[in-house]
């Protein structure tokens, strides 16, 4: 029961996390492609004429956030096997990362170094989770394998984001080192939902 009830919430907040990003898009002061390829996550979430459902995006990464504390750790602790406290070490990270995104807006020169703590914190620790998840699991299933692969292109394209910064395809870089962890909370609410 306990791993269905986690599967649900892994489904919905990864789900719920791609609609509003996607409604939070096509309302945006940009054409629906330019808002995805020119400009970032974090720009949907500010607070300005640009984005009139900042809030909603905002309500996406926090839920996600919690989404990841809580799946984590009421049921998906169960299948790590080994690295346990690194585990959840990890899982705070990242979640308390996305949480500080959703709640500290980007774009403000008192706030935006918080912000960007906070999306290091979620995309560089969400990413380092799915290796340490993939490798701290009893076997090397088809998951597992899954897993790795997500975490090991979300790494490589933080770096390559992190390094491009001034580039204007950098929020493409941002979206595929988010991405990485969205694909995976929904692959993890079909593997519990399926255990």
């Amino acid at each position: 029961m306990k791993a269905k009830v986690a599967g649900i919430v892994f489904l919905i907040g990864s789900l719920y996390y791609i609609i509003v990003e996607v409604v939070s898009a096509t309302f945006f002061n940009a054409s629906f492609i330019n808002a995805y390829i020119f400009h970032t996550i974090s720009e949907l979430g500010i607070p300005n004429a640009n984005s009139p459902l900042f809030w909603l995006m905002d309500s996406a990464f926090i839920l996600i956030g919690l989404t990841l504390l809580s799946g984590n750790f009421y049921k998906f602790k169960d299948f790590i096997i080994k690295n346990k406290t690194i585990f959840y070490i990890f899982t705070l990270i990242t979640s308390i990362g996305v949480i500080i995104v959703g709640l500290i807006h980007g774009g403000n020169p008192l706030t935006s170094g918080y912000h960007t703590f906070g999306a290091v914190m979620a995309i560089l620790g969400g990413n380092m989770l799915l290796v340490l998840i993939s490798r701290s699991m009893d076997d090397f299933g088809v998951f597992q394998k899954i897993t790795i692969c997500l975490g090991i292109i979300g790494l490589i394209v933080f770096w390559i984001m992190f390094f491009s910064m001034n580039s204007i395809y950098m929020p493409v870089y941002e979206r595929l080192s988010v991405y990485t962890l969205i694909i995976w909370s929904f692959t993890a609410g079909i593997y519990l939902l399926r255990n």
